[in-house]
């Protein structure tokens, strides 16, 4: 799924649902401004709707979330609604807003039944592709932003999926726009193309028929269709599409004999703009430089 932050979907679970996760309380606030003195400021409310447009989650655009105008060493979670606010001051309310457990109601089940991962960070505070890229390759080949010409050519990096082929070991990616994991080069190759599948023609039956691979990728509808509006989450898109893809995969797979070995995990990309409260984990880089001298010393020390 895409773009949307934990608290944003479910952090208003906490109160009413589990009371355990690292959701919110509703004191969380963030100020308009991170550089002036006693700002005014938005408060994290539980009344979500439509959203659109699209929040900022570049890399800089998150930089200046996480760690506000200043730029400060540590990530306070503060500049939230004073970078969506240059982008629109409408849009400084929307992304500190979440939303009630009864507007995301798959959701809301499968908190009560299932483990929640509220520590569950995206790999770089940035946009889609990077962090995507990482998911199945453990990096984005140096890339902190959406390169054109280097998605068109392909990422050469070897993914998870080249490690489960090697192995003996099955894989499926069912789409239902487009395979994005198409962005690595090697799922090129003429030996992975019956790899992929047209969710609604195959999923269902492989899964009822107890033939899903050992590792499956449902990648979600990414736009519109005449007909077919688009279920990844991602603003503009309707979130009540979202949560039917969501229930269709979760029922699909429960009435599987694969079932009691399976695991199903929903993920997001990025947080897409939104507030989330947890701090981001960091490195201080001139301390890691520090240590990365003392260790390159040791290892020369050891050599000698």
């Amino acid at each position: 799924m895409e773009n949307r932050s934990f608290d944003h979907m479910v952090g208003w679970m906490k109160q009413s649902i589990n009371p355990t996760i690292n959701g919110v309380t509703g004191n969380e606030c963030n100020p308009i401004s991170t550089k002036t003195p006693n700002p005014k400021s938005i408060c994290f409310t539980n009344d979500a709707q439509f959203v659109d447009p699209d929040p900022g989650h570049s890399f800089e655009a998150v930089e200046q979330q996480v760690f506000g105008s200043t730029l400060s060493s540590f990530p306070s979670m503060s500049g939230f609604v004073e970078q969506a606010f240059s982008i629109s001051p409408n849009m400084s309310e929307t992304v500190m807003k979440g939303f009630k457990p009864e507007a995301v109601p798959i959701y809301a089940t499968l908190v009560k039944e299932f483990a929640v991962f509220d520590r569950w960070f995206s790999s770089i505070p940035g946009p889609t592709q990077p962090n995507r890229l990482f998911v199945y390759s453990a990096t984005s080949h140096g890339s902190t932003s959406h390169v054109k010409k280097q998605l068109a050519q392909g990422y050469p990096q070897k993914t998870i999926f080249d490690s489960l082929h090697e192995n003996g070991k099955d894989f499926g990616v069912y789409f239902q726009n487009i395979p994005t994991t198409l962005f690595y080069r090697n799922l090129r190759k003429l030996k992975y193309v019956f790899k992929f599948h047209q969710f609604d023609l195959k999923f269902k039956k492989d899964a009822l028929n107890g033939k899903l691979p050992s590792l499956s990728v449902i990648e979600p509808r990414y736009f519109d269709l005449k007909g077919l509006p688009a279920n990844d989450d991602h603003p503009s898109h309707d979130v009540a599409n979202g949560q039917k893809l969501v229930k269709e995969v979760y029922e699909t797979l429960r009435a599987s004999p694969q079932w009691n070995e399976t695991l199903l995990v929903i993920t997001y990309d990025e947080h897409g703009g939104f507030y989330d409260h947890v701090k981001t984990p960091f490195v201080n880089q001139a301390q890691a430089q520090l240590d990365n001298d003392r260790a390159e010393l040791d290892l020369l020390c050891s050599q000698t």
